[in-house]
């Protein structure tokens, strides 16, 4: 059986999707966008500070319902530019420590709202 997640820490869902899925004992958390829960916006016009927010609302999600970022076991990156990948990688290693999830990240035409990055995570917790 699955269950839709949804709090206030974090973004709407912007089309006709959960924040995340709790299905068993792993959450799927949609793809975060940089918004700033407070302000509606995007947290700053750079890789840097939009992907600490991404991240940000993705913790904000996990901890909902009592997981936290050890738990990822996979994340998705999807940026705008390949060349902005060393820099989100800066911002990305303060939120996880070793064992680090798995992961992919590559580049994508257009994001929604023309935000920078966005990404999505998988974790599991027994």
């Amino acid at each position: 059986m699955k269950k839709s997640i949804s709090t206030s820490n974090a973004p709407e869902a912007i089309g006709p999707y959960s924040q995340a899925i709790v299905a068993g004992d792993f959450i799927y958390i949609s793809g975060q966008l940089p918004i700033d829960v407070v302000t509606g916006a995007f947290a700053g016009e750079d890789i840097k500070l939009q992907s600490e927010q991404s991240l940000t609302n993705v913790k904000a999600i996990l901890e909902e319902v009592g997981y936290t970022m050890k738990d990822v076991v996979k994340a998705t990156v999807y940026l705008n530019n390949i060349a902005d990948f060393a820099a989100m990688n800066e911002v990305y290693n303060t939120f996880f420590e070793a064992p680090y999830p798995a992961r992919a990240a590559f580049a994508v035409d257009t994001l929604p709202m023309n935000a920078l990055v966005e990404i999505d995570v998988i974790a599991y917790k027994k």
